[in-house]
């Protein structure tokens, strides 16, 4: 038996307003985070552009640092100096978290795009948290946020395969657009495909397969010819395809 539209839309809405609700309150989140770090004593805001680097691996730790505006890539080496890339930083991010317990930072912190970070004298921002309650609670709320998108990420690398685990990635980009109030329908990716397979585990050849089979099926276009700005219709059915590959039976795109 088919709904009639109207029947359809009330069945359909909910589900839309509660993201959008989540969206705007995470919005609010991130926008209180800044306003109390602005408030702190000395806050040092550096303007940085495309490939600077905020800090690398075995520098020592004295900072930490919250991004205001724009995009950073969190990168590690191995011995024989190839990168690898270990993390995505947004608005309202700290960055130099894992630098606490050895004192040093364990990896490359580089800018995707321009933007604005605001840095914080370690010893000084104790003493700020100790002095506002509200300070240290959003401090420990985005250490637990850095935990859990960690265990994410792990799960996604160990479980899905390839077209779920690229589709599950670019869920993530523009579910992080949504949380800081800018458009999610359209993204554009400030990764190279060799970076995205290298963050993902994957070859670059298999991450480009996996895109291409994803527009083939509608769940993303792209806009341009190098592939690089991608619009997606509808977040929710990237959603649903991996959610479908979790299954019993791991349904891939063909």
């Amino acid at each position: 038996m088919f709904s009639s539209p109207a029947i359809a839309t009330a069945i359909a809405t909910p589900p839309v307003r509660a993201q959008q609700r989540d969206d705007e309150a995470a919005c609010q989140r991130i926008a209180d985070l800044l306003a109390q770090i602005a408030a702190t004593p000395n806050p040092q805001r550096r303007l940085v552009r495309s490939g600077d680097v905020l800090y690398q691996a075995g520098a020592p730790f004295t900072h930490l640092h919250v991004l205001n505006t724009g995009i950073f890539k969190l990168l590690t080496r191995s011995a024989d100096g190839r990168e690898q890339v270990v993390g995505l930083k947004f608005r309202g991010d700290w960055l130099g978290f894992s630098a606490i317990s050895r004192g040093r930072y364990a990896c490359d912190a580089v800018a995707m795009d321009t933007g604005e970070v605001w840095s914080l004298r370690y010893d000084e921002l104790l003493k700020a948290c100790a002095q506002h309650p509200a300070l240290m609670a959003a401090v420990h709320a985005a250490m637990s946020g850095e935990i859990m998108r960690d265990r994410d990420s792990l799960m996604s690398v160990c479980t899905l395969p390839a077209d779920a685990r690229v589709a599950d990635f670019l869920r993530y980009w523009a579910d992080s657009l949504a949380e800081r109030g800018l458009r999610a329908d359209q993204i554009r990716l400030r990764m190279t495909r060799a970076e995205i397979g290298n963050y993902l585990g994957m070859t670059l050849e298999t991450v480009s397969r996996a895109l291409s089979r994803l527009a083939r099926v509608k769940l993303i276009t792209f806009i341009d010819k190098g592939r690089r700005d991608i619009a997606i219709p509808d977040v929710r059915a990237l959603e649903d395809f991996i959610q479908r590959c979790l299954g019993p039976t791991e349904q891939l795109l063909h």
